[in-house]
């Protein structure tokens, strides 16, 4: 099975009522490392009763709290643009509440953001590890960043000591079969160390790798933009293919009978496919799905409306 089939199934196999599952979300500080699969474990319902969608970093670690409106200005300390983007959202995804006084923008929080994530896993798919490419790199910079709490290796092949020697030895290895649906445990990872600094690898060429120290307090702050945008975006991001041949199976995937596969629309459907036959997209509520097999709540009730009400004390 190609990558992407393989990660789709993957995905679809961790999903449950316990954690969240989402993929291809940036896992980097100041260089630029694509995380293929994202597994948030924690109290996801504290998160989920705030709004289905990604609350801004900046509005997160604002000083805008539940009580008295601040002036919005005081409540940054980033760039005025930041602020004010940050702002914009946090008002419409229903976290802020803007008022006036004396013709000033003050916010205040509508409920506090809790400290909902426990556990951040990050899996690097390979299920072919005969085609390593770039990997026992992208697991070291994973490793030496601690950005997730553990990192695994998900792969189709039978894993042998030679594989095992070629990756750090923190980093877990799944052997996964996408169609009995089965994952053996080879190696259990190692617990990061994600509370400190870290060293991020920015750029490697022959003969020199060129990294970046992380502080504690930076490395926090991706981290809560890595858990925000896993709960707001899932795994179902994909397209389904305009042919009468996609027929998603009950996971969402977009399975084509023709390869017999899970197939991604940009690349492999077309007129140039040989089994392709056009006909309408189908018609898979993926919100639906992702609200009915894990703990994302796509309209929570929100606490605009209560924390309004609490003016008339003031």
């Amino acid at each position: 099975m190609r990558e992407f089939g393989f990660e789709l199934s993957l995905c679809a196999h961790l999903e449950s009522a316990e954690r969240l599952v989402s993929r291809q979300l940036g896992g980097h500080v100041h260089g630029r490392r694509i995380l293929d699969t994202v597994v948030v474990a924690g109290d996801i319902p504290a998160r989920a009763a705030i709004t289905p969608d990604r609350i801004p970093t900046a509005a997160i670690e604002s000083d805008a709290g539940t009580g008295r409106a601040r002036y919005w200005k005081d409540a940054f300390d980033c760039h005025p643009d930041r602020a004010e983007r940050a702002v914009e959202l946090a008002v419409e995804r229903d976290f802020f509440e803007r008022e006036r006084r004396g013709g000033r923008t003050h916010v205040r929080q509508t409920a506090r953001y809790p400290e909902w994530v426990d556990r951040v896993t990050a899996i690097e798919n390979k299920p072919d590890l005969d085609r390593p490419g770039d990997l026992e790199a992208q697991l070291r910079t994973d490793v030496s960043l601690a950005l997730a709490d553990e990192v695994v290796l998900a792969t189709a092949d039978y894993v042998t000591r030679a594989h095992l020697n070629r990756i750090p030895e923190a980093v877990g290895v799944w052997r996964f079969d996408p169609d009995s649906d089965e994952r053996e445990v080879v190696r259990e990872p190692t617990r990061l160390p994600t509370d400190g600094p870290g060293i991020e690898r920015i750029e490697g060429r022959p003969g020199r790798t060129d990294v970046r120290p992380v502080t504690a307090a930076e490395k926090q702050s991706a981290r809560t933009r890595l858990a925000e945008r896993a709960y707001a975006k899932g795994w179902r991001t994909f397209d389904y293919p305009p042919c009468a041949q996609c027929s998603p199976d009950g996971d969402g995937l977009p399975h084509c009978a023709w390869k017999g596969r899970p197939v991604r629309a940009s690349e492999e459907c077309g007129s140039e496919c040989d089994g392709y036959e056009q006909a309408e997209r189908a018609a898979v509520d993926t919100d639906e799905l992702r609200a009915e097999r894990s703990p994302w709540e796509p309209a929570p009730d929100g606490f605009r409306r209560h924390q309004s009400g609490l003016d008339r004390f003031r």
